[in-house]
């Protein structure tokens, strides 16, 4: 059974940064394209960055420069290290992963077969 775990959320002021964690298990990662999506009070879950198996990666606009994607096949992790943190970032942070060996750049949600619960980031002004 695939079980994806996010963790490192929390409330921080705008400009700071943080680190989001993915720890997969029930898979095998290095196969699978890893992503983050984001949902705010009262909006639709949007894309955010994904990592492919290889080694491919891309972010969405509104965080380019600003978040970086990483993953450690090693350690089943996938990361999001987010920099220059806005209010509007505010939003519960959402794992997912896609697989094994899709093909493409994956946007959407209906990309992604497996979905962790969530991790809550707050920026604050």
């Amino acid at each position: 059974q695939v079980h994806l775990v996010e963790s490192g959320g929390g409330l921080v002021q705008a400009g700071g940064s943080l680190t989001l964690s993915c720890a997969a298990s029930g898979l095998a990662f290095s196969s699978f394209t890893m992503g983050w999506f984001r949902q705010a009070p009262g909006k639709e879950r949007e894309f955010v960055a994904t990592s492919s198996w290889s080694s491919s990666w891309t972010n969405a606009h509104s965080v380019k420069g600003r978040f970086i994607i990483t993953r450690d096949n090693a350690k089943n992790t996938v990361y999001l290290h987010m920099n220059s943190l806005k209010p509007e970032d505010t939003a519960v942070y959402y794992c997912s992963a896609a697989g094994p060996y899709s093909r493409g750049t994956l946007l959407r949600e209906d990309d992604y077969n497996y979905w962790g619960q969530g991790t809550q980031v707050t920026v604050s002004s």
